[in-house]
């Protein structure tokens, strides 16, 4: 079983993909699209992938990959816990660093720290927050990274140098398939359209008043300037003939709709 997620080794999606899978063989990819590439050429079984983040709201390329992607489900959830540390080689000065390297998400979790004590730094974004360790070539560089990682050579600091320290990601595991890989299910992600008149997307959601709705976002639809597209979450067992009804209800009331996980 192979299990493939956003490197490099030491990336927090690396620690969604072994919880996900404890005895898998694990591969990393450079980005996210390579990363939904390789499910759908069958390179792996399983990517682990960030969907949301309590401080950031949703990934939004992965939601949008999800809903491109054809011939793919989503069948487990897991929460990992962010611990953003400060990243310098040994014997640093702090007051001399100029650059600060970390994935975008990780550099605005942590702002108002970097404004505070770096103002004059440059922020440069890398792939992930493992990847900044080998963007730091000098004692004038810093980076961003989880606190589970510790490469030598390197200090980190003591404490978490987030803006809010209650920081989780929600991430999603995704295999080739379609909902009847799925035999029960305690919740439903889809995506649906509806037409371009008022009052439509309230009678889409009073479709599902019956299930307890735990998320809802929109997304612009690329093709149609003005339009938007929806991403719901509800409650809901994939076994039980009342969500299935519902679903089909749903599915038949809207312009467009896809399953994205059952979890």
């Amino acid at each position: 079983m192979t299990v493939g997620y956003l490197g490099p080794q030491g990336s927090y999606s690396q620690l969604a993909a072994q919880s996900f899978k404890k005895d898998a063989d694990l591969r990393d990819y450079v980005n996210f699209s390579a990363l939904f590439g390789a499910l759908r050429e069958g390179e792996v079984d399983y990517i682990a992938v960030p969907i949301e983040n309590t401080l950031n709201g949703g990934v939004l390329q992965n939601i949008d990959l999800l809903q491109t992607t054809p011939g793919i489900i989503a069948v487990e959830e897991c929460t990992v816990r962010i611990d953003h540390r400060l990243a310098t080689l040994k014997g640093a000065d702090l007051s001399q660093i100029k650059r600060i390297y970390s994935h975008r998400q990780a550099l605005a979790q942590c702002g108002e720290y970097i404004a505070r004590n770096f103002p004059r730094a440059e922020l440069i974004a890398s792939t992930s927050t493992a990847a900044s360790y080998a963007l730091i070539k000098d004692k004038t560089e810093a980076g961003i990274v989880g606190a589970h990682t510790k490469m030598e050579g390197f200090e980190l600091s003591k404490e978490n140098v987030a803006d809010e320290k209650l920081n989780l990601t929600h991430f999603l595991l995704v295999k080739r398939g379609d909902i009847s890989c799925v035999k029960h299910s305690k919740k439903i992600f889809f995506s649906a359209t509806c037409n371009h008149r008022p009052g439509e997307l309230l009678d889409l959601l009073a479709l599902i008043r019956q299930m307890n709705m735990t998320k809802i976002e929109s997304r612009p639809i690329k093709s149609k300037p003005g339009e938007y597209r929806f991403f719901i979450e509800i409650e809901g067992d994939v076994a039980s003939q009342k969500t299935i009804q519902v679903l089909k209800t749903v599915e038949n009331a809207a312009r467009s709709f896809k399953i994205l996980g059952c979890y």
